[in-house]
């Protein structure tokens, strides 16, 4: 019996760089949904008070939307990497845009002195990936002059 030859596609190393990138970020997100919870007590004791009050968002209300909102940047995270490493088009886009608007967020949270830099460098990092001609080429984004891209369906 014949053993069947695995044909691997060799991905460039700037696309391994922005993947460990992304589950570095999906990672810090994920803490930021836990940490909140377990040093409040809800994950052990539940919610033991009002989320709102006079129709704002009490301080426990404020901690369980912030930690929610983390929690799905994270799950969203996770499929842009899925979907960059299937090396969808889109992803691209998704992910270059996401990368800008969170390093504008990080700027301005450094200016008012709450800096996050690991958040930082690996949004430049991928910032910087990304941008690389390879990169972009593979994805569609960039061509070189008589260059021909085929997009798939």
């Amino acid at each position: 019996m014949q053993k069947r030859k695995k044909n691997w596609f060799k991905r460039p190393p700037a696309i391994t760089v922005v993947a460990w990138a992304i589950v570095l970020l999906f990672l810090i997100r994920l803490y930021q949904v836990i940490e909140p919870l377990v040093g409040s007590g809800i994950l052990q004791n539940g919610v033991s008070g009002p989320l709102f009050s006079g129709g704002r968002l009490t301080d426990l209300g404020n901690m369980l939307l912030t930690s929610s909102s983390y929690l799905a940047l994270s799950l969203a995270g996770l499929v842009v990497l899925v979907a960059f490493l299937r090396m969808q088009r889109w992803s691209w886009v998704v992910l270059m845009a996401w990368t800008a608007i969170s390093l504008l967020i990080t700027l301005i949270n450094y200016f008012y002195g709450d800096p996050n830099y690991l958040v930082m460098a690996s949004n430049t990092i991928i910032a910087v990936a990304l941008n690389q001609a390879d990169v972009q080429r593979i994805f569609g984004i960039r061509t070189d002059t008589g260059e021909h891209i085929q997009h798939s369906a």
